[in-house]
């Protein structure tokens, strides 16, 4: 088994646990950043808030929306992320010691290095995976509006009543979202977002960057040390990862709030302020609309989700390469001695 597969594997395997784990957050943090009341007398509601309206009116099950292809996307992205990841960098390592046999460098991979290697791989699971994305995001955020307002009268929903509304939701499976996307859209609705989404390859190759520098440096004044033992625990891979997401977060937040809006089912009748024609057209109307504030909405879940998330990922990451890397050490070993002489 190649060294690209086995990170591939793993990646896909510690994806799906930190979904798992951080997914109710991941849902109420989609439903603050595609939310558009403009009244800003309303009262917000708070992550915890949020979370525990959704619970008492809706069910554990609404937390959960849209979690099988969020899974097969969470294992889709990562398999594929790691994949080309491993494989664009041992192309880098290899030319990284060829340029040291000319006399230049220290035969190790700088940081612009990583950081390119990084947005390659990253460019490709855009690509590949966008359209589950997509589906996933119209699961998280699809909402009936309340028919509790006077007859005669038109209201606007309020973000509560339509969390409370939802208790009157039909079934709304991953083929209605399917039909729903291809509909408003047609194939090319499937890659609605994909831009932002290009430009969030930043956030992986600063969260990648920032990790490996972190993790270089911690190796390197281990063996300064000199200590017996120079392995990292899980517990420290768990820390530098959550250092290395909370960064990545911050920069490229923005950006994810715009990807959200465009996934999001869009306003054809009625307010065209709710209407997003593309990337550009969304980011004028927010800050027309909304300011600058709208780019943020929903950043501390955000944080909170992303580096718990980051951070498992990483730790059972590293824990399953170490484990595969055994299992076939120990395998190739008792082939050996089990050839006869």
């Amino acid at each position: 088994m190649s060294d690209a597969l086995i990170n591939g594997l793993s990646g896909a395997g510690g994806g799906i646990i930190a979904q798992l784990i951080t997914y109710p957050l991941q849902t109420v943090n989609t439903r603050q950043q595609t939310e558009r009341d403009l009244k800003k007398e309303k009262r917000k509601l708070g992550t915890i808030q949020q979370m525990c309206q959704v619970v008492k009116h809706e069910g554990w099950g609404r937390l959960y929306g849209g979690l099988t292809p969020s899974l097969v996307g969470t294992a889709a992205s990562q398999g594929v992320y790691y994949y080309f990841y491993q494989i664009f960098r041992n192309k880098a390592e290899v030319a990284s010691l060829e340029r040291m046999k000319k006399g230049v460098g220290d035969g190790s991979v700088g940081m612009l290095s990583s950081l390119l290697v990084a947005a390659l791989s990253g460019c490709v699971n855009v690509l590949l995976t966008n359209p589950i994305w997509v589906v996933v995001t119209r699961m998280q955020t699809h909402t009936k509006i309340s028919k509790k307002s006077q007859p005669g009268q038109t209201q606007l929903a309020t973000p509560k009543e339509i969390i409370l509304a939802a208790s009157e939701l039909p079934p709304f499976g991953t083929s209605h979202a399917i039909q729903e996307v291809f509909d408003e859209g047609g194939a090319w609705g499937f890659w609605r977002g994909v831009f932002p989404t290009l430009i969030m390859v930043s956030n992986p190759s600063i969260q990648f960057m920032l990790y490996e520098t972190m993790l270089k440096n911690l190796k390197k004044r281990r063996a300064l040390n000199r200590k017996s033992n120079n392995g990292v625990t899980a517990f420290e891979i768990f820390l530098l990862g959550a250092l290395a997401k909370l960064g990545a977060t911050v920069v490229t937040y923005p950006v994810l709030v715009v990807k959200s809006r465009l996934q999001a089912k869009q306003v054809s009748m009625g307010d065209k302020r709710h209407h997003y024609k593309g990337t550009l057209d969304a980011i004028l109307k927010m800050i027309h609309y909304e300011g600058f504030y709208g780019f943020y909405k929903g950043m501390s879940t955000k944080i909170v989700q992303s580096v718990l998330a980051a951070a498992v990922l990483f730790m059972i990451k590293e824990e399953l390469v170490k484990g595969a890397r055994f299992l076939l050490t120990k395998n190739a070993i008792t082939a050996v001695k089990s050839k006869p002489p």
